[in-house]
């Protein structure tokens, strides 16, 4: 079980799990129903995807690194095919329950997570792998877990036939999902572009030439800065809409605590060392967010 919790990398799944506790601590400050069984099974599926997709990534990054696996090639291939096969099953199960929306949205996260590693040429090896794990991580999350318990219709109504779509977008809805997602995109995006600093150096000599390396590591270190501001910017954006409550600027503290860290990893940019600041300060923001949102849940 340790070998297995090991190859999966365990530790880093805050990342998914955090942005499904967010969301459901909105959905609670909302005061709508909460579908568990349709949550739930999305959480199950997305959880054990994310098992899967680093899988993926040790199995074959391990081919190029000189690094071991934690098992033999068959035995870890044949993890990843069940977390895969499994992941799978239950999301189309979901899908089953719900609608061909979000068939749709759960295949392209499906897509992009396989090809973040695999194929001719694996978004990790490119400038944008920042981007797209944050919005993947950060954005489809929550929408779809607040499309799944929402009324239907809340945020967008698809129909088809055999010879028209039929797309309807209802702007407000999508915009509050989209400044609620920031947090979680900026707080995921900034774990990756702190790994790519600390590894510029040896990415570049196994041909992955990620953001830092095309940015530089100053610019890239002022970025890094910058996106966690960015969250903070979009906590006071919500309460002036009135989307979160004002009890939630309380998050404005957790900025000497994240400045901190930032200022550590400025400092130097050690993936043994300093490479924590980037999972803290996810902790930090994401935590008290999600504290925050659920407190207000309760005193509304």
């Amino acid at each position: 079980m340790k070998r297995l919790l090991s190859y999966v990398e365990i530790t880093t799944k805050i990342t998914s799990t955090f942005a499904f506790l967010l969301t459901a601590a909105f959905l609670f400050y909302l005061n709508g129903p909460i579908n568990w069984r349709l949550s739930l099974l999305f959480f199950a599926a997305m959880f054990l995807f994310d098992l899967a997709t680093t899988a993926i990534n040790n199995y074959i990054d391990t081919k190029t690194n000189q690094q071991t696996l934690q098992f033999t090639r068959s035995t870890a291939l044949a993890i990843i095919f069940v977390l895969l096969g499994v992941s799978a099953f239950l999301g189309l199960y979901l899908v089953w329950l719900t609608d061909v929306v979000v068939l749709l949205l759960g295949g392209l996260c499906f897509l992009c997570g396989i090809l973040y590693t695999f194929g001719p040429v694996p978004i990790s090896r490119q400038p944008w792998g920042e981007i797209l794990s944050g919005i993947f991580y950060g954005f489809f999350i929550p929408f779809i877990l607040l499309y799944i318990n929402m009324p239907e219709g809340t945020f967008l109504t698809l129909e088809w036939n055999l010879q028209t779509v039929s797309l309807d977008l209802q702007i407000v809805p999508i915009s509050t999902a989209a400044i609620l997602s920031v947090i979680p995109v900026c707080c995921t995006a900034n774990i990756m572009l702190a790994n790519n600093i600390c590894d510029v150096e040896q990415d570049v000599l196994v041909k992955r030439y990620t953001l830092p390396y095309y940015l530089g590591r100053k610019a890239s270190l002022h970025l890094f800065a910058a996106v966690y501001y960015t969250t903070y910017l979009a906590m006071i954006l919500m309460v002036a809409l009135k989307i979160l409550a004002p009890l939630c600027l309380l998050s404005l503290a957790t900025l000497i605590p994240v400045r901190k860290n930032i200022h550590t990893f400025f400092g130097e940019q050690v993936k043994s060392k300093t490479f924590i600041t980037s999972i803290k300060n996810y902790v930090i923001i994401m935590g008290t967010d999600t504290a925050l949102i659920f407190l207000s849940g309760l005193v509304s």
